[in-house]
């Protein structure tokens, strides 16, 4: 499997996750005491045949399920980034280990979660993920911002065409989340189409960076909450030559795409990214 099946697969397996949320300090806590798993098991994934990478990844309720995660692919969800580029100093037997990972945390902590928003409550699960690393993988690390290729996210000429969410719509109809319920804030993004229910300029943001890898900033001003389906074609999915040996055109691209569609414009610049660098790890022992 390519690094980018491996890649969009692990995007599928996350579909279903509300929204990103913004970077935090280590010290958030839930009624005075730090969050941490109730219980952890590790073990050296086994790939399914060859050299086929398959990522699954669920976290919500009581626990937090993975196979086939990578180190720096636990780093990038604990520490909210964007891209692996944005971690460095990942070496030795670590560096190439794939994991599987469960980790559950005990009624009282599901029922702190329960009372946050969508946003604190993924907040506290990465940083549930950030003490698990300290705990088992003895991670170390230090926050360095480096200037690094950037897309800012403009509005494009004529205007954009985003629905204003109705503050009143309870989404009957919505897809639905880990919860079974379907309410606003929410997101789900697939291999070509994202949709939204009543969530700001700066969740799309963050989800646009997660899928092309590299930091998006919401330079739009747009302040409201809105629905949106975005539909585009994926990279490997276009220009493919068809029988007769002419090029299929399959959909935009997801640059044009959001131009179309949701009159939104990215813009590659440079600017401050914040990174991870590792100053300690160890391969954790298996349980």
């Amino acid at each position: 499997m390519t690094g980018w099946a491996a890649r969009r697969k692990l995007l599928l397996a996350m579909g279903w996750m509300a929204v990103a949320v913004p970077m935090w300090g280590q010290d958030a806590v839930a009624g005075g005491k730090a969050l941490m798993y109730d219980a952890v098991s590790i073990k050296p994934n086994k790939p399914e045949g060859g050299d086929r990478i398959s990522i699954r990844i669920q976290t919500g309720g009581d626990r937090y399920s993975a196979s086939g995660v990578s180190l720096k692919g636990l780093i990038q969800y604990a520490y909210n980034l964007k891209m692996e580029d944005q971690i460095s100093g990942v070496t030795g037997p670590v560096s190439n280990a794939r994991f599987d990972i469960e980790a559950k945390i005990d009624e009282d902590t599901v029922a702190a979660l329960k009372k946050l928003s969508n946003d604190e409550s993924n907040t506290q699960r990465r940083l549930l993920m950030q003490g698990m690393l300290a705990d088992r993988f003895k991670l170390k690390v230090h926050h360095e911002t480096k200037e690094m290729p950037i897309y800012s996210l403009v509005i494009a000429k004529g205007g954009f065409k985003l629905k204003d969410a109705d503050p009143n719509d309870t989404y009957p109809n919505g897809f639905k989340g880990l919860d079974g319920a379907s309410h606003a804030g929410m997101m789900r993004i697939s291999n070509d189409t994202l949709t939204a229910q009543a969530i700001p300029i700066s969740n799309l943001a963050n989800n646009l960076s997660l899928r092309l890898h590299r930091q998006v900033v919401d330079n739009t001003g747009l302040t409201g909450k809105y629905d949106m389906t975005l539909k585009w074609a994926p990279d490997e999915n276009r220009g493919e030559a068809g029988a007769d040996g002419s090029a299929a055109d399959s959909g935009p691209s997801i640059f044009t795409a959001l131009q179309e569609q949701l009159g939104l414009k990215l813009e590659p610049t440079k600017g401050p990214v914040e990174t991870i660098v590792v100053d300690h790890v160890e391969m954790p022992s298996e349980n």
